[in-house]
């Protein structure tokens, strides 16, 4: 059992600092449980007929370690409970099966996270359920595309690769005017984390991170975690036990250290990323800057009213060039590795290719798009890195 009565009214720091502590413990972190077998004090008890029920049953079933996580977790999102997975493509997909079945209609948005799709196009389509991608700028109109068959809507903040920013509280206010037929709405909130946004507060009844980027913000650590609201929380539970997709204990151990400096690290890549993305808008490499706290960014209006902070994830747009400018950019970076996981104290750069993963909003743009993760290296020092990568796009034209 955990103690959060500390940290429940104070501010996300805080919490992170106090939160899923285990109660009665002298301990600031919690003991590593390594365990599979739970001994019990009778035949009573093992059956759930003794007057003293057993606290714990099994050890995918939970123990104090994944407990400190779990109530973490939830006291961070507000959620009716948390479960745990061993990464974030397994929570997308954990999450979409506990609330779909065969025959059943789900809504997609465009932009969503690579692996979230493949899922979709091939495990949920194998076991019969059918997928609509739509616009990721749909908004209220989203009720248009409900059919009777409708059970779930997926949407992610920002979009993947291309930051595209849906209007969260359009969707589920206008979802909400369905009365009993309202499907579950899923969102895939790691861009943001709980920190910035938290999407049980807007309508969103299943919160999913891949805990493996800033809650772990290691990058040795690989973890996934769905917050539950209540119309939600029983479906996912019993999916998440019925799969046995638990958690190794080390890594919820990792990602609970890594938790309670998310907030210091979390305030460095914002700095840093916006000093970069204000940064590229200079050069004349760069076609557009994609970055949802930036003015120019074409939803910064939704990200300002919604969002109180932003991640260390953004893209950008080149101007026509050669795939080998584009490589000899990227190739060419000191501090800047070629990675595709992100969230930890290292800067990555990725060249996308949004066009080969849409079908709702094909993607179109002026030259190669290009991710970047902001680490916690000297912002100058980054900047010198990409400007000598971006003198190198001219000499290749």
């Amino acid at each position: 059992m955990t103690d959060t009565s500390k940290a429940s009214s104070t501010a996300p720091a805080t919490r992170l600092a106090h939160a899923g502590r285990v109660e009665g413990s002298p301990f600031v972190n919690p003991p590593v449980i390594h365990a599979s077998t739970v001994l019990f004090e009778s035949v009573a008890q093992m059956k759930g007929k003794a007057e003293k029920p057993a606290r714990y049953t099994y050890g995918r079933r939970g123990t104090p370690t994944s407990e400190s996580l779990e109530g973490l977790i939830a006291d961070l999102e507000g959620a009716e409970g948390v479960v745990l997975t061993p990464s974030g493509a397994s929570a997308c997909a954990i999450g979409l099966m506990s609330v779909l079945a065969s025959g059943d209609h789900v809504l997609v948005m465009d932009g969503v996270y690579g692996p979230t799709r493949n899922a979709c196009d091939g495990l949920l389509k194998r076991f019969g359920v059918e997928t609509t991608y739509f616009d990721t700028r749909i908004g209220a109109g989203i009720v248009d595309l409900v059919r009777p068959t409708t059970r779930a809507v997926f949407l992610e903040s920002p979009a993947s690769l291309t930051f595209e920013m849906p209007d969260v509280t359009a969707i589920t206010r206008a979802l909400d005017g369905l009365g009993g037929a309202r499907p579950i709405v899923l969102m895939d909130n790691t861009w943001a984390t709980p920190l910035f946004y938290r999407p049980l507060d807007h309508g969103v009844d299943v919160s999913i991170m891949a805990a493996t980027k800033y809650v772990v913000g290691h990058s040795d650590a690989l973890i996934g975690t769905l917050a539950c609201g209540p119309r939600a929380w029983a479906k996912v539970k019993t999916t998440h036990g019925d799969l046995g997709m638990f958690t190794g204990p080390d890594d919820m151990y990792l990602a609970l250290r890594g938790a309670r400096t998310m907030a210091v690290r979390l305030a460095q890549h914002q700095r840093s990323a916006l000093a970069i993305a204000r940064w590229l808008e200079t050069r004349p490499e760069v076609a557009r800057v994609l970055h949802p706290a930036l003015p120019s960014h074409p939803d910064h209006a939704i990200w300002k009213r919604d969002f109180t902070g932003a991640s260390g994830l953004f893209s950008f747009v080149l101007k026509a060039c050669s795939f080998e400018a584009s490589a000899a950019f990227l190739d060419g970076l000191d501090l800047f590795g070629l990675g595709y996981s992100w969230g930890g104290y290292e800067s990555l750069a990725i060249l996308a290719e949004p066009q080969a993963i849409r079908t709702a909003t094909p993607w179109s743009a002026e030259g190669p798009l290009v991710r970047l993760q902001i680490g916690l290296e000297d912002t100058d020092d980054l900047i010198a890195d990409l400007a000598q990568g971006l003198d190198r796009i001219a000499a290749h034209a």
